[in-house]
C-alpha cells in the first residue's frame, strides 16, 4: 500500500512539474512586435496564364524591302576638331613650364583665385573713406556732381607737402572724409587719386586706412601700387598680402616678387617662399641688401632656421623698401645711411612706433611743423624720453627743459625753458611751437612778460588754443606781431582800425613788406579790413589782389556754391610747397575767403594768424 502510494505520489509529481515547465516555457516565449499581418504565411502563387496564341507572321515576298531594327535618327552634333586642329603653338614647353612659379602655373591653368570675399561680405562702393560725415568728415555727396575732369586735374595736382600746418590738416580731413566719386570717375579711380595725393603728404596711415575701405577684389593696378606705397612706409608689410595673392605675378618687378614670397611665408609656404627668394637673389631681380632684408623677414614667419646676415658694407642708400623691412625686423639701419635721409624718412621716423625714441625725435619736429603729429602727440613722445634714463643727448636735453617749461614754479625759468625750445628761427623751428603750445597756454598773461607775447601766441595758436592765446588782447599793442596775429585769430566779427594796421606797416622789416602782404590779405579774406583801408595799404606796398587766374576763379564758384569738399581740395592745391616762401598773398587772399564762406572760419582764421607766425 505504501509502494503504491509513493508511486502515485512522484507520478503526480513529474506531471506537475512538466505542467509547471510549460508554463514557464510559455512565458518565457517573447512576443512579436510586427503589426498583425506581416508575420502570416504568404498566400499561394498564382497560377502564370498560359500564353495565348498569335497569328503568324507574314513572310517577305521576293522583291519586297526588306524590313529591320528600326534607328532613331541623331540630333546635329557639333563638329569636334581633331587633336591635330589646335594650334599648340602657344602652349609652353616642358623646360618653360618646370621654371615657372607655383603662382604662374595657376595664372595658366586657371586655378588663380578671382576674390578673396564671399558675396555676401562685400562692400559697396558708393561711397568711400575713413571718415563719416557724422564723425567730423565733409559732406559725402558733395562731390558727386561736378565733373570728374576737374577732381582728376585736382588730385593730380595735389603731389607734395602743404605749406600751411592747418592747410595740411584741412586737406587730410578732405581726403579722408567717406565721400561719393564725382560723376563719371569709377570710384576705383576716385580713391587711388585720393590715396596717392595723401601719401605724396606723408600722411601715409591715412592712405592705408582710405585704401582698407575698398575690397581687395576691386582693386587695379594703380590702386595696389598706392596701397603698397602706404603699407611699405608705414613697415606693414603683411598687409598687402591679400591683394598681392589674388593679382599673382607681375614680370620684372623685383619688389613685387619679394612682397610675393613673403606673403606665401606668411600663408604657411615656407619652403616655396625660400626657393623664390633664393631665385631672386641669384637672378639679381633685386638688389643683394633687399633680398636678404626679405628673407629675414620672411624667416620670422613658420619655422624658418635660417640665419640671415645683413650686411651694409656697400650699401650707399636707403629706399623706402629696405627701410620698411630694417624697421620691421629691427635691424638698425647704419649712422651714414640716416645722415643723408631726406624729408620722406623724417616723417617715418617721427610715427615709427617700433624706431628708438631718440631717432622719432630727431623726424617730430618736420611732422609736426608739416601737421602730421599733433601737439599732443609731441608731448607724448618727449614724455617717454624724459622717462628713459638711458637716452642721452639733444632729445634728452628737450625733454627736461619741456618738463621745466610745464612745472618750475618761478615764471621766468619757464619761459627761459621755452625759449630754449623755440630756437631761433621761427620757420625751421614751428614744430617746437608746436611741442609747447600747452606750455604757453598755462603762462599767466602778464604786462611783464608783454613782450614775449609773440612767440608765445604763436605756440598757443599753432595749437588751436585760440581762446587762450585770446588772453593776451589787452596787453599787447594792436599794431604788433602779437595784436596782428590776435587780430586774424579772434572769433567773430571784428574790423580793424586804420591806424592799427598802419603801425604794423610800418614797422614790419620784411623784404618787401611781405610779411605786411600776407596780413592785409589776411584781413581781407575774413572781411576784417575796410575797402578802402585795403585799396590804400595795397597801394602802398603795391599789392594786387584782385589778379586772376584759373584756380582763383574756381575757388571762388566752389565758394559761391557753398561746396565745402570742393573748397578743401582746392586750398590744399593751392597751398603746395615745402615753406612759406611758396605761399603768395594772393593765394592767401582767396584760401582765406573761400573758407570764411563756406563755414570753415575756425581753418581760415588759424592759417590766417599762422601766416604772420611763419611767413
Amino acid at each position: 500500500m505504501s509502494r503504491n502510494r509513493a508511486t502515485w505520489i512522484g507520478a503526480s509529481a513529474g506531471a506537475v512539474l512538466a505542467l509547471c515547465a510549460g508554463i514557464a516555457l510559455a512565458q518565457d516565449a517573447p512576443e512579436s512586435l510586427l503589426p498583425p499581418g506581416f508575420d502570416d504565411p504568404a498566400p499561394p502563387s498564382r497560377p502564370i496564364p498560359a500564353p495565348t496564341a498569335t497569328t503568324r507572321p507574314v513572310e517577305p515576298r521576293p522583291g519586297d524591302a526588306q524590313s529591320g531594327a528600326v534607328v532613331q535618327p541623331l540630333p546635329d552634333l557639333p563638329e569636334i576638331p581633331g587633336f591635330g586642329d589646335i594650334d599648340t603653338s602657344n602652349l609652353p614647353s616642358i623646360e618653360q613650364l618646370e621654371a615657372m612659379s607655383t603662382d604662374e602655373l595657376d595664372q595658366l591653368l586657371g586655378l588663380t583665385p578671382n576674390f578673396d570675399i564671399p558675396p555676401a561680405a562685400r562692400r559697396a562702393m558708393t561711397r568711400v573713406g575713413v571718415i563719416d560725415s557724422s564723425e567730423g568728415g565733409l559732406p559725402s555727396r558733395s562731390l558727386a556732381r561736378q565733373p570728374a575732369g576737374l577732381l582728376r586735374a585736382i588730385l593730380r595736382g595735389t603731389d607734395g607737402p602743404v605749406v600751411s600746418r592747418w592747410g595740411h590738416i584741412l586737406l587730410r580731413r578732405a581726403l579722408a572724409s567717406r565721400l561719393a566719386a564725382p560723376d563719371g570717375m569709377d570710384p576705383v579711380e576716385f580713391a587711388t587719386l585720393r590715396a596717392r595725393a595723401l601719401n605724396a603728404m606723408g600722411e601715409h596711415a591715412a592712405a592705408r586706412a582710405l585704401v582698407q575701405d575698398v575690397d581687395t577684389t576691386n582693386w587695379n593696378d594703380a590702386l595696389t601700387d598706392q596701397a603698397i606705397t602706404a603699407y611699405v612706409a608705414t613697415s606693414d608689410i603683411v598687409g598687402a598680402c591679400p591683394a598681392v595673392r589674388l593679382q599673382g605675378s607681375r614680370e620684372g618687378d623685383g619688389r613685387w616678387t619679394m612682397l610675393q614670397a613673403i606673403c606665401n611665408a606668411y600663408a604657411g609656404e615656407g619652403a616655396r617662399a625660400g626657393a623664390e627668394l633664393d631665385r631672386a637673389l641669384r637672378s639679381e631681380a633685386a638688389e643683394r641688401i633687399d633680398v636678404l632684408l626679405a628673407q629675414r623677414y620672411a624667416g620670422a614667419a613658420g619655422n624658418g632656421r635660417r640665419a640671415v646676415d645683413i650686411e651694409w658694407d656697400e650699401v650707399e642708400e636707403l629706399n623706402p623698401w629696405r627701410f620698411a623691412l630694417a624697421n620691421a625686423v629691427g635691424e638698425e639701419v647704419p649712422q651714414n645711411l640716416r645722415d643723408g635721409a631726406g624729408p620722406y624718412y623724417q616723417r617715418l621716423w617721427a610715427t615709427g612706433a617700433m624706431l628708438p625714441l631718440d631717432l622719432r625725435a630727431q623726424g617730430a619736429d618736420r611732422a609736426a611743423r608739416e601737421g602730421i603729429l599733433s601737439s599732443t602727440a609731441m608731448v607724448d613722445l618727449y614724455s617717454q624720453i624724459y622717462a628713459d634714463n638711458r637716452i642721452e643727448g639733444d632729445a634728452a636735453a628737450r625733454a627736461i627743459a619741456l618738463r621745466n617749461a610745464y612745472v618750475d614754479p618761478n615764471p621766468r625759468e619757464r619761459l627761459a625753458a621755452l625759449r630754449e625750445l623755440w630756437g631761433g628761427n621761427t620757420a625751421s623751428d614751428y614744430g617746437r611751437y608746436v611741442l609747447t603750445a600747452f606750455a604757453a597756454a598755462r603762462f599767466a598773461p602778464s604786462e611783464d612778460f608783454a613782450d614775449e607775447a609773440a612767440p608765445l601766441i604763436g605756440s598757443m595758436l599753432s595749437a588751436g588754443l585760440d581762446r587762450d592765446a585770446m588772453a593776451w588782447a589787452g596787453l599787447v599793442s594792436a599794431d604788433s606781431a602779437a595784436g596782428a596775429m590776435l587780430s586774424l585769430a579772434r572769433p567773430g566779427q571784428v574790423v580793424m582800425d586804420r591806424d592799427s594796421v598802419d603801425g604794423f606797416i610800418d614797422d614790419d622789416s620784411s623784404a618787401g613788406y611781405r610779411r605786411s602782404a600776407l596780413y592785409l590779405a589776411g584781413l581781407a579774406g575774413l572781411g576784417r579790413i575796410d575797402r578802402e583801408d585795403l585799396d590804400d595799404f595795397s597801394g602802398r606796398i603795391e599789392l594786387d589782389l584782385a589778379r586772376e587766374n584759373a584756380w582763383t576763379r574756381m575757388i571762388r564758384k566752389a565758394a559761391a556754391v557753398d561746396n565745402v569738399t570742393l573748397v578743401a581740395m582746392l586750398a590744399g592745391l593751392g597751398m603746395q610747397g615745402e615753406g612759406w616762401d611758396k605761399m603768395t598773398p594772393l593765394h592767401l587772399y582767396h584760401i582765406v575767403s573761400a573758407l570764411n564762406r563756406v563755414g570753415l572760419d575756425s581753418e581760415a582764421r588759424m592759417i590766417a594768424a599762422e601766416a604772420i607766425a611763419r611767413g
